[in-house]
């Protein structure tokens, strides 16, 4: 099967339906390639149509148990950059050799490790990888559109909030993400800021190829910390209605 075809049907399978992103950082509690692989069969279970996976350890276990296909990245902080999902060669040869179905990478304009460029890196990797599926992370209209340019499969909206140019910015950006849809040819997954139903439902307004769900599925300590955080706004907002009506 050619690259095409591959990219026919693994599109096929993830059309209209949600990713979940399994990932645990070391410093967090569930940071377990066994816990990635269980937490991706939960996902299964429950309906997604694929899996976002971080490390080549964890797409290594999250094989042994989900018939899914697999969208790996490699997150590594390097001190000359701000580009940590999967930002030099070394990081994209790891992933290579445990063959998930799509590779995700940072596609904002900000220099990646030793100064290179996006342009000057994808170029080397297609040429190296000419048969790899690629997904472009972005974090504005503009890195989706040098996406398209420079090659890439899908372009998701990854890093929109995550970098000096976005952050701060309402999440999904909504109005960022029809124009995606309807300017540009490249393939748009939304990623980012999804907690609500009717958020999910909203995205899918657009003709996009797929969502991401991350934090609001698959980290609980997260999850709670919203949770106790919206007890604190109830209890302050109580109060202050208290105080009003005193006066």
């Amino acid at each position: 099967m050619n690259k095409s075809e591959r990219k026919e049907q693994l599109f096929q399978k993830i059309r209209g339906g949600l990713i979940v992103s399994c990932q645990a950082l070391s410093t967090e509690p569930l940071f377990s390639s066994y816990i990635m692989a269980r937490m991706s069969f939960a996902a299964q279970e429950g309906g997604a149509v694929a899996i976002r996976a971080n490390s080549p350890s964890d797409i290594i276990e999250i094989k042994k148990q989900v018939d899914l296909p697999i969208i790996g990245l490699y997150k590594v902080d390097y001190p000359d950059s701000e580009v940590y999902i999967t930002p030099t060669m070394k990081e994209l040869d790891a992933l290579m050799d445990v063959n998930p179905d799509m590779i995700a990478m940072d596609a904002t304009n900000r220099l990646r490790p030793g100064g290179i460029k996006l342009e000057d890196f994808f170029t080397e990797v297609k040429q190296k990888y000419p048969d790899m599926l690629f997904m472009a992370d972005c974090s504005c209209f503009e890195d989706a559109r040098k996406a398209q340019e420079l090659g890439f499969d899908a372009a998701g909206t990854t890093m929109r909030g995550y970098t000096k140019e976005t952050r701060g910015i309402s999440i999904p950006d909504y109005e960022m993400l029809h124009r995606m849809t309807h300017e540009l040819n490249i393939e748009i997954i939304a990623e980012g800021g999804v907690w609500e139903t009717r958020q999910l439902q909203q995205v899918f307004n657009e003709p996009i190829l797929s969502a991401v769900i991350g934090t609001a599925i698959t980290r609980p300590r997260e999850i709670t910390k919203r949770f106790v955080q919206a007890i604190l706004e109830g209890r302050q907002e109580e109060e202050q209605r208290k105080i009003h009506e005193a006066y």
